[in-house]
């Protein structure tokens, strides 16, 4: 008896209950500490060797981008690599609300790091993730859609949800255009205007409606059996929008598209992306250069972005001949989720990184030169611009985020 009750206490004497640090030890007694240790408060900082403490919410030190490293491939294009070690971390046990350093904490106690943005609010009251966030134009309504099965239509002007849409089963994907409302379900999209409040359903997808687009005055839609659905809208009241064609090639699941310079652009699971001609919806190009799942898609300027699961984001070029090229190529640490652009308070384009790691990147075009990140509990998939510096994010857990770029450059957390 006299031995174990001697190695017990040795045992309390060094070691710090992982369980207690975590605020969740049930054991009474415990054979561990239920404080913290000289010697660990040195192991900590001696792990984290060049990481500062947490920002506060007074916290006005400059953000300190990441460094990074170009490289040639054989083919002339440019690999970026970003160095792992200027990354803050946000602290898990802070999102869980029982981190017991406080502001000794050597990691990110803020849902943000950067520069020149700040939260303005945050929307809770989807209860699983969010597919899809759109800003109706000329109005005051932001709509948000969830695979709670519900849609969301909030006031921005007093953050207040106003009208609740329920559709009976998962909302895939959401957007709008002009005064249509366009909800993704499962086999059918339902389009809502919000003028007549009229309804009306367009079938023919199969399976999830994973993204949709608007372009030419053509609806586009991706689903989950590889086909893209087109519709082009009309000037008649009882059929609003008519059947024009169904886009294959691709042979998984079409998760992404965009439209820019009069073509098409789809993204799939099957790993390439196609570019079709808008008036002949004929496909004209496969590029083949991604190794996972093409995940986003956007146009800036003369080029096209894309991202992917294998973690790189490529900016593709036309070239004299008429083909797209990879013409750079930056490389994330983990799966890239999605893809957004917008000009910060002065004018530069900034591009928004969503990564699998539950954080976005965000990056000054061309450079690639890093501005900010955001956190969240899971993964930021959608993202919406609004007018004088807004915008809208909306992650795994059902929660829409409201931001604004600042008038005046300066760190701020929340």
């Amino acid at each position: 008896m006299d031995v174990k009750f001697s190695r017990m206490n040795k045992e309390i004497g060094g070691t710090t209950c992982v369980y207690w640090r975590a605020g969740r030890c049930n054991r009474n007694p415990c054979k561990f500490l239920h404080r913290e240790t000289s010697s660990l408060h040195v192991n900590a900082r001696s792990k984290y060797c060049g990481k500062k403490p947490h920002s506060s919410s007074n916290n006005t030190s400059k953000y300190n981008p990441k460094k990074t490293l170009v490289r040639k491939r054989e083919d002339g294009t440019n690999v970026v690599k970003v160095s792992k070690k200027s990354s803050p971390s946000i602290c898990k046990y802070w999102t869980n609300n029982n981190c017991v350093y406080g502001e000794q904490c050597l990691n990110l106690h803020s849902w943000f790091h950067g520069d020149g943005f700040s939260t303005l609010t945050k929307l809770h009251q989807h209860k699983k993730a969010i597919t899809g966030i759109t800003l109706l134009a000329g109005s005051n309504k932001l709509y948000s859609g969830s695979t709670d099965g519900t849609v969301r239509i909030w006031d921005c002007h007093t953050g207040q949800c106003v009208k609740v849409l329920n559709f009976g089963t998962q909302v895939n994907s959401l957007i709008s255009e002009g005064s249509w409302v366009f909800v993704g379900l499962n086999n059918a999209i339902k389009t809502l205007n919000t003028e007549t409040n009229l309804e009306f359903t367009l079938d023919g997808p199969k399976g999830r409606i994973l993204h949709m687009t608007f372009g030419n005055n053509i609806l586009f839609a991706g689903a989950e059996d590889g086909v893209i659905t087109a519709w082009r809208g009309t000037s008649e009241a009882k059929s609003p929008f008519k059947l024009v064609g169904s886009l294959t090639g691709h042979t998984k699941s079409v998760v992404c598209l965009t439209v820019g310079r009069k073509m098409l652009y789809s993204g799939s699971m099957d790993q390439s992306i196609k570019v079709w001609d808008m008036d002949t919806l004929q496909c004209t190009m496969t590029l083949n250069e991604h190794n996972d799942v093409v995940t986003s898609l956007i146009c800036w300027d003369e080029f096209l972005l894309s991202s992917s699961s294998d973690g790189t984001i490529k900016i593709w070029a036309s070239m004299e001949v008429g083909t797209l090229n990879v013409v750079y190529t930056h490389t994330e640490q983990s799966g890239i989720v999605s893809l957004f652009g917008m000009p910060d308070e002065k004018g530069k384009h900034i591009l928004f990184s969503s990564c699998r790691d539950n954080s976005v990147r965000m990056y000054e075009l061309p450079s690639f030169s890093e501005r900010g990140l955001l956190y969240a509990k899971k993964d930021i998939a959608s993202f919406e611009l609004g007018p004088d510096g807004l915008f809208f994010t909306g992650d795994g857990t059902g929660l829409v985020s409201v931001w604004k770029w600042n008038e005046l450059s300066k760190m701020t957390s929340n």
